[in-house]
């Protein structure tokens, strides 16, 4: 089983290309929150992942619409 699910903050604005078929394609990096363990070092501190994604078609279309850096977006797909 391959899936997974995201919940962070885009980085960037999301960026849009067309492939020369016309598929709009999104590229986008989404930040994602992570707590560290409490221990000596840390204390509980909090840091984020960083995970690159890639969107098709009309996902692609919507994000470039209303994907602005900062806003929090949810992304389920797999990983490859």
């Amino acid at each position: 089983m391959n899936r997974v699910e995201l919940v962070g903050r885009l980085t960037r604005d999301v960026e849009v290309r067309k492939t020369q078929s016309n598929l709009s394609v999104a590229s986008f990096t989404v930040a994602c929150d992570r707590r560290v363990s409490r221990d000596q070092q840390n204390q509980g501190q909090q840091t984020a992942d960083f995970i690159s994604c890639v969107a098709w078609r009309q996902s692609a279309d919507f994000l470039a619409q209303y994907g602005k850096k900062g806003n929090i977006v949810a992304v389920e797909g797999h990983i490859s």
